[in-house]
């Protein structure tokens, strides 16, 4: 690992579905920073840091069960590796998810609504202030889930429409938008300088 000695920061994007190749895009832009495509257990050990992108949950969720992936990574961020779940990565941090039986990591204290803004909100921009990086950003929504509930050690970073929709737990990170459709590196720069 090589946080916190000001050298160069290796950040895993888990690569096996979804926006991949956008979050390398603006990781790219980052001083100190290279991305690394996540496929296998043992590159968690090669890692500062790992965004979960989006993409379909369920999807995400047994391509992890057919790698033999959950667990691990699972143990990985008990144990404190720094980790944002962007959209259907939210859903996989989630301890629990309305209406569904079936979930993933259940890392984060946090109750998510899958689709929460329907298909005919399906998908939205808004510009927004973010408490995490101190100013507005856009904020791109696609289908996106919300959190409908938060546990005690759970803050909020962002609301929109009065619904959480990006909020931090010790080493986690959620964010029911997509910062890597944008060309605004800011809160890829948060969590790697407040998180990795």
């Amino acid at each position: 690992m090589h946080q916190g000695d000001g050298r160069m920061k290796y950040i895993g994007v888990l690569g096996l579905q979804g926006g991949v190749e956008e979050h390398h895009h603006l990781l790219a832009q980052l001083p100190e920073v290279k991305s690394i495509d996540v496929k296998y257990i043992s590159q968690l050990e090669e890692i500062d840091g790992l965004i979960i992108p989006g993409g379909e949950s369920t999807t995400l969720g047994r391509l992890l069960r057919v790698f033999n992936m959950l667990e691990p990574l699972k143990q990985k961020v008990l144990a404190g590796l720094p980790v944002w779940g962007t959209c259907a990565g939210m859903i996989l941090l989630a301890k629990e998810i309305e209406e569904e039986t079936t979930k993933h990591l259940e890392v984060m204290d946090i109750t998510v609504r899958r689709n929460a803004y329907g298909r005919q909100l399906g998908s939205f921009e808004t510009m927004q202030q973010v408490n995490a990086v101190e100013k507005a950003i856009p904020l791109v929504f696609i289908r996106a889930p919300l959190v409908s509930k938060i546990g005690e050690q759970v803050g909020i970073l962002a609301e929109v429409r009065g619904e959480i929709v990006a909020c931090k737990e010790k080493n986690m990170l959620a964010t029911s938008f997509h910062p890597e459709l944008t060309t605004d590196t800011s809160f890829h720069h948060y969590f790697v300088k407040d998180l990795c």
